[in-house]
């Protein structure tokens, strides 16, 4: 695996890393607020369900080395 393919790899799991975090975040601050009057646990159940799928997705995405990523090969 190249250097680029890996650093593109890398940008792909923090970029997911983030936005699946920051979702499970908010949607414990949701749950929380409205919910389970204001306890803290939603909030760390929340970002840790998102760390755990960001986690997976990485896992998978360096596992497999010959999936295309949005890019069309044109046969010759």
């Amino acid at each position: 695996m190249s250097d680029s393919e890996l650093g593109r790899k890398w940008d792909r799991c923090l970029a997911d890393a983030v936005v699946k975090i920051g979702t499970g975040f908010g949607l414990g601050i949701i749950f929380s607020l409205t919910v389970f009057k204001r306890r803290m646990w939603p909030l760390a159940f929340g970002s840790g369900m998102g760390l755990g799928m960001a986690y997976s997705n990485c896992q998978h995405d360096f596992q497999a080395p010959y999936l295309l990523h949005g890019k069309f090969v044109k046969e010759q």
